[in-house]
């Protein structure tokens, strides 16, 4: 099974992509946790719907290449960034060509905050409902960043929160699997 990964925030530095190589490392046995990245499209315009870029098409494919997707949001303003839904919408159009339609996604993130990425999980959630996605009610991981739960190279050493990501990792398994086989 090939699960894709979106890391909300374009930053290097981000938490989420700690959180990402996280769960590539705890990745259960035959799971492939594969980065899809959009870091090269431009911002979306109707404009463009009858002749889009390689870039979006190459996007949109590496969307249909995977069995699901776990998408990384931080929170931004209580909402997800504006590079991150500047991607769905390029995975959405042109009208027709949904590449999130029946595919089976599901969200976590993490933030400094007490309450991690709840509102922004919340507004995606709302985004991949209208795009017919079939996204994972439970459990869901909205991560408060700890310093002390990483190591100096970046690999998670907090029990806690490794035993929280590898349940997340197995429900996602079990919906990929649900989902996928329906979509087909």
């Amino acid at each position: 099974m090939r699960i894709g990964y979106i890391v909300g925030s374009l930053s290097s530095t981000s938490i989420n992509r700690k959180l990402a190589r996280a769960f590539v490392a705890l990745a259960p046995e035959g799971i492939e946790l594969v980065e899809l990245n959009y870091k090269e499209l431009p911002v979306y315009s109707p404009d463009v719907d009858g002749d889009y870029p390689q870039a979006a098409l190459d996007w949109k494919s590496s969307i249909e290449s995977v069995d699901g997707i776990i998408i990384l949001t931080p929170e931004y303003l209580r909402s997800i960034p504006g590079a991150l839904k500047n991607a769905i919408d390029w995975a959405s159009r042109p009208w027709g060509t949904n590449s999130f339609n029946g595919k089976p996604v599901a969200i976590a993130g993490a933030s400094m905050g007490a309450i991690g990425t709840a509102a922004a999980q919340q507004h995606l959630r709302a985004v991949l409902g209208h795009l017919n996605a079939p996204t994972l009610g439970q459990p869901e991981v909205f991560l408060q960043y700890r310093a002390d739960a990483w190591d100096a190279e970046g690999a998670l050493v907090d029990e806690q929160t490794t035993a929280l990501l590898q349940g997340f990792l197995a429900a996602v398994v079990t919906h990929v699997d649900r989902y996928a086989t329906v979509a087909a």
